[in-house]
Parts: structure tokens; C-alpha cells; sequence
């Protein structure tokens, strides 16, 4: 006998429209290098085999946040520049010495303690041109200048998804006024919005986050970037209510007539946020299909009645994140950004990659 269908939600990882992300942020910035950030488990969708597919199509720069996800990753990616984004402590100096991780270095206490430390691998100052969150002030800067040698000065813009946003050109000229402090060094400030932003802001590094997952890098207008998951559940249950049924807990829904819903095996333990109750929808064969009451642990409910009966049944799949329905929409109606969805895809989801020998 067959093994039965699974009753968890899968989520598929396109490996190609991955590289083919990447290659665009490429083509956009050049000659600047394009690097990858694929800190919180490549946002939840698989740091490994990302950097793995990306590395093969000519990445050699990587950033996490902690030590701990650089030693993790470092095996995949043995030969790559491996950057830590927050920082250095002495406890963690056995880690940074074992993998080869370069630190980025964002106050004049980092910068002393990775001195002391003695390592060769290169490092990166982050200084803050206007984010007031990590990064140098200048007073650091003057203060680190003379003993400092970084391979790379950093900064992070606040604004890069909006493309008119004065603060843009406010961080950009005091960029530049902090980089001149490190002629030598190459410089870094876009992230995935800012490699949009034009020439003047691609310097020499740029580092692509959510445009390499299919994301949009801007706030508005279309999207450059291809869609790179397909997040799908499946129903367990079909059920017909009629006029006045209510669904779900807070019987927060009501029926206006005779409906017909579908349980599908998905809820906020696997990442399906709640704000999505009543908000969001599914998609069944190509037919758009409401979230009815609150979305709860393992289970949501969507109203089916438009989809035919011969799709709608006990183990057909529903598209929460696909071919009709893109991150960015998804994120939209839960009040939220891809970055929260992607990174609250928990772990029960059953995650498979395409493209891995193609993108290789």
C-alpha cells in the first residue's frame, strides 16, 4: 500500500528563481560585487542549500547575524567571505578562529576587543549614517580610525524602499563623509532597496536580503524580483453550514447563506499569522478563497464554496504563497512584510528545494 497523504503543510523552494533573483540584484549594481545575506536560516527558507546555489552561481561574499549560524553555515560555503553582522565578543573568539568568520564591527568596544583578539580573518566596521540601531558614531570613528584597517565600511539605510525619501540622500552624503576616514577599505550601504536606488549608491559591495527571496525591494510599484516559494496545506476536511453558522473560536464569523468551507491543516504554529483571521485568503484551483473566523493552532478555515466540488475534497492542496498569490500580497493582508512571513515558517512545514542540481 501506498504510505497515506501528509496531513502537514509543505513548502517548496525554488533554488533557480533563487540564482535568477541574485543575477538580476547583479546586473542592476554592476561592477559592484553582489553579496548574500542569509542570516535566520536564509529567512526561514534554508540557509545551507541558498548559499550553496548561490555560491555555485558566483557569490563569494556571505552575511549572518550570529557567530553560531556562520559556523553552522561555514561546511557549504568553505571558501566564501563570511561576515557575522553582530559584532565580536571574546567568548565567541574559539568560533570566529575555527570557521573563519569575519566580523562586522559596529562600536569602538568591538573594534578594541577584535584587535586584542589577534585574528587574521578580514572585518568590517558598520557605521550609522542615520538608522540610529547598530553602527559607529562618529565620534567612534574618529576615535578607531588610526588603529583600525577594515576590509569593509558599512552602513544600513532606513529608507531604501522608498525611493523618494530625502533621508536617502541625507545617509548617502554622510556615508561618504564617514568612508573618507578609509580610503582603503571598500564600502558597502545598499541592502536589497538600495540596489535600486541608482549608481551612486551601489559603491563597491552591495548586499541583496529579501529581493533574493522573491520579495519586493520596493515599497511600491512592480516587482523585479521572481516569486522563489510555493506554500502550500491541505484540506482535511470539507463541511457545509448554512445561514447564521458561525466558524471558529470568537465565533468572530457568521454565514450569510448556505456555504461551503474546507479545513485546511495549517495554523499559527507553523507561521500562519492570526492577523490573517478573516483576512486572508487561499487559492483552489486557480479560485480565490476567503480565510473565514480565526485562524488557530494547526488548522484554518476557508469559505470553498466558489470551487467546484471535484477540487475542493479531503487531501487537495491549498496555495497560501505561490503562482497566485505572491509573498508580498500574502504579507500585505496580514498587516505585515515577507521578511515576518518567511521567517515565522515554522518548523512542522515539510520543506523541499527544486533546482538544486541546475542551480550547481
Amino acid at each position: 500500500m501506498p504510505p497515506p497523504a501528509s496531513t502537514r503543510p509543505h513548502l517548496v523552494i525554488d533554488l533557480l528563481a533563487v540564482v535568477a533573483n541574485y543575477r538580476r540584484v547583479a546586473a542592476e549594481v554592476k561592477p559592484a560585487e553582489t553579496a548574500a545575506v542569509v542570516k535566520a536560516d536564509g529567512y526561514g527558507l534554508g540557509a545551507a542549500p541558498v548559499a550553496q546555489a548561490l555560491a555555485a552561481a558566483g557569490c563569494n561574499t556571505f552575511f549572518v547575524a550570529h557567530p553560531e549560524e556562520g559556523a553552522e553555515l561555514r561546511p557549504h560555503i568553505p571558501h566564501a567571505t563570511l561576515y557575522v553582522l553582530h559584532g565580536f565578543d571574546a567568548a565567541h573568539r574559539a568560533l570566529f578562529a575555527e570557521h573563519a568568520l569575519s566580523p562586522v564591527l559596529s562600536s569602538a568596544q568591538h573594534v578594541v576587543d577584535w584587535l586584542k583578539a589577534g585574528l587574521r580573518a578580514p572585518y568590517a566596521l558598520h557605521v550609522d549614517t542615520g538608522m540610529s540601531r547598530l553602527g559607529l558614531s562618529d565620534a567612534d570613528v574618529e576615535a578607531v580610525h588610526g588603529a583600525a584597517q577594515p576590509a569593509l565600511v558599512m552602513s544600513h539605510l532606513a529608507t531604501a524602499d522608498d525611493t523618494d525619501h530625502p533621508k536617502n540622500q541625507e545617509q548617502l552624503a554622510r556615508f561618504r563623509r564617514l568612508t573618507a576616514r578609509f580610503p582603503d577599505a571598500r564600502h558597502s550601504l545598499a541592502a536589497s532597496g538600495g540596489c535600486f536606488l541608482g549608481d551612486e549608491f551601489a559603491f563597491d559591495l552591495v548586499r541583496p536580503g529579501i529581493a533574493l527571496y522573491g520579495g519586493n525591494p520596493r515599497k511600491s510599484g512592480e516587482n523585479p524580483m521572481q516569486g522563489t516559494v510555493t506554500l502550500t496545506a491541505p484540506l482535511v476536511q470539507i463541511r457545509s453550514i448554512d445561514r447564521g453558522d458561525t466558524v471558529g473560536y470568537g465565533a468572530t464569523y457568521a454565514a450569510s447563506g448556505p456555504r461551503r468551507l474546507g479545513i485546511a491543516a495549517i495554523g499559527y504554529a507553523d507561521g500562519l499569522m492570526r492577523s490573517l483571521s478573516n483576512r486572508g485568503q487561499g487559492v483552489i484551483a486557480g479560485v480565490k478563497c476567503p480565510i473565514v473566523g480565526r485562524v488557530s493552532m494547526d488548522l484554518v478555515t476557508l469559505d470553498v464554496t466558489h470551487v467546484p466540488q471535484a477540487a475542493a475534497h479531503a487531501g487537495a492542496a491549498v496555495e497560501f504563497i505561490g503562482p497566485h498569490q505572491t509573498v508580498d500580497e500574502f504579507a500585505n493582508a496580514a498587516g505585515t512584510l515577507p521578511y515576518e512571513i518567511y521567517t515565522r515558517l515554522g518548523p512542522r512545514i515539510e520543506r523541499s528545494y527544486t533546482g538544486v542540481a541546475s542551480a550547481r
